[in-house]
């Protein structure tokens, strides 16, 4: 049943056709994508300019969302919402094109990297849903400021978008990301509506000993991006035998600034002082330790490696198994230097978000 608040959008999607309306989704997210890549470039006018005007001043609350990060986040995301793209992705999805009564999906956002939480929001939105959303304090500025601007744009976006800082209610589906820990709470608390529910992932990247210098620069991008923060970053090297690891690192010399970061730099200290502590072997390369490990979960400001032999590098079977992995960066996978900068159709955990909030709300 649709409340009298929902009812003018929804009958807007039912007295237009199904290709009327997805068109004019599709220019709302454009129209947004536009505003965000504009307040990345510092423009300060239009709906650009409240996106420009955080990139300074989220700092303050949140040293992870340094000015450089919250540009590339705001670009990242931007530059994937082109008309080119959403016809693209969306036309996957003919059951877009259908009548559907819309269903309300509760998202529980996580706050480790700017925007991480924007994708959900987008598949939630842009297949005609409602978005209750349960933002994480750390990235909340950001998250409305991108809901202020699409209601902006499209005004009868409004009754779809409620952002609470209280418990998610009245909903028919949920997504939410966490930690490991806080993930067995979400299963056990949503145990009984559909849901998505993520957990800790880590990304690896496999080198074969032919990689360019330039590959090998870019290697350092997805190592370094948002602090090493994302589960899209790379914490994991496998080498092959012989490789010499510590050259790498003359690769990575443009992130040498983040030893100027404070957070970052008393991580390197901490880690490299347990290190020494222990008697554990390392190699210091000035901004970053490198050990070798078969763990894929290292501490900040350190990066795992692990040789592999000369067979050939298998793929971790038992990370892959065990649902550890987000990406594999490297030949015949993905190209380096685009691990954090994931396309539309690239979703979390390999699971299709489209896919999953169309289950429910087919008109019988």
């Amino acid at each position: 049943m649709i409340s009298d608040s929902h009812y003018h959008f929804y009958n807007f999607a039912r007295v237009k056709t199904g290709i009327f309306f997805s068109d004019k989704r599709i220019r709302t997210f454009a129209a947004l994508g536009k505003a965000m890549c504009d307040g990345a470039e510092g423009m300060t006018t239009g709906s650009a300019g409240r996106f420009a005007e955080l990139i300074d001043t989220l700092q303050h609350s949140n040293p992870w969302f340094t000015p450089d990060n919250v540009r590339l986040a705001l670009s990242s995301a931007g530059r994937t919402l082109n008309k080119e793209n959403l016809v693209r992705w969306l036309s996957a999805y003919p059951e877009l094109q259908e009548e559907r009564q819309p269903v309300t999906v509760g998202v529980v956002m996580a706050g480790n990297i700017p925007l991480v939480g924007f994708h959900d929001l987008l598949c939630v939105l842009v297949t005609g849903n409602r978005l209750q959303a349960k933002l994480s304090n750390r990235d909340e500025p950001l998250m409305r400021a991108v809901t202020e601007t699409l209601t902006d744009i499209e005004p009868e976006l409004a009754p779809f978008i409620e952002i609470t800082s209280d418990r998610l209610k009245d909903f028919d589906m949920v997504i939410a990301t966490g930690s490991n820990n806080t993930s067995r709470y979400f299963e056990y608390y949503f145990r009984n509506i559909p849901s998505i529910i993520r957990r800790n992932r880590n990304s690896i990247a496999i080198l074969d000993g032919t990689e360019s210098p330039g590959e090998l620069e870019l290697l350092g991008d997805d190592i370094f991006t948002y602090f090493g923060l994302g589960c899209r970053n790379v914490s994991k090297l496998y080498l092959p035998e012989g490789y010499d690891h510590a050259s790498l690192i003359s690769h990575w010399q443009r992130y040498d600034a983040l030893r100027s970061h404070y957070k970052y730099s008393v991580n390197y200290d901490h880690n490299k002082a347990i290190m020494i502590v222990n008697r554990e072997p390392f190699t210091d390369g000035g901004f970053v330790l490198m050990r070798e490990s078969s763990s894929l979960t290292p501490p900040m400001a350190v990066l795992h490696y692990e040789f592999y032999p000369p067979a050939g590098p298998p793929l971790p079977e038992r990370e892959a198994a065990g649902s550890l992995l987000q990406c594999v960066a490297g030949h015949g996978h993905l190209p380096f230097g685009s691990a954090q900068q994931p396309e539309l159709w690239d979703y979390a955990d390999n699971i299709d978000t489209i896919s999953f909030v169309l289950k429910k709300n087919s008109i019988k």
